[in-house]
């Protein structure tokens, strides 16, 4: 009886939804990882958006109440179909193709992710991004060519010490909810580079 009631006195107390919330996840994870990735991813990128918006918003002194709500739609359909799904499958891969008894594995786990995965998903971001938008083949075109280099620059700046960290120190199975995480602000970032 008395395990049970500290039990119902942990859960009652302070802390007990965001423990319930970390269980239901951990559980979901378990059970259904791309999809419980997706959704993450899309949740996640949609707030960077909305992040994005609101930082653009006080830089420029705005005071409109109003926001692009396509915005963070098009990163929650880019998140939900593309980010959660492909990073999953990409850390998957990389685990079992480059194996931690491999000599410099780390090492070589993040030049595959730096020099391959990361320009391909930088491509494929705006290709996608292009589309959700609506713009035809020159104006992606002209984002290749304006945004492409500065953006990648950045991501490496940016994404490799905390892909290294990812990579070689998170379990397998929270590296997307990590990269998720992280690339709240990555995604403003990019976001940003729209306007």
């Amino acid at each position: 009886m008395a395990p049970a009631a500290s039990r119902l006195r942990a859960e009652a107390g302070l802390g007990a939804l965001p423990r319930r919330a970390l269980a239901q996840y951990l559980l979901f994870l378990r059970l259904y990882p791309v999809l419980t990735k997706a959704a993450t991813s899309g949740i996640l990128s949609a707030l960077g958006n909305f992040l994005a918006q609101m930082i653009e918003k006080k830089r420029k002194k705005e005071n409109s109440r109003s926001l692009d709500v396509g915005g963070p739609l098009r990163y929650a359909v880019y998140g939900f179909f593309f980010t959660g799904p492909l990073s999953h499958f990409f850390y998957f891969f990389m685990e079992h193709w480059i194996p931690p008894e491999v000599p410099l594995a780390g090492l070589r786990r993040l030049l595959l992710d730096r020099l391959v995965f990361a320009p391909a998903f930088l491509m494929l971001f705006f290709l996608i991004m292009n589309f959700l938008e609506g713009k035809d083949a020159s104006a992606f075109a002209a984002k290749m060519r304006g945004g492409f280099w500065p953006a990648l620059r950045m991501n490496w700046r940016v994404w490799t010490p905390l892909q290294f960290i990812n990579i070689n120190y998170v379990p397998l199975k929270f590296r997307v909810l990590f990269a998720n995480l992280a690339a709240l602000f990555w995604y403003a970032y990019l976001a940003s580079l729209g306007k």
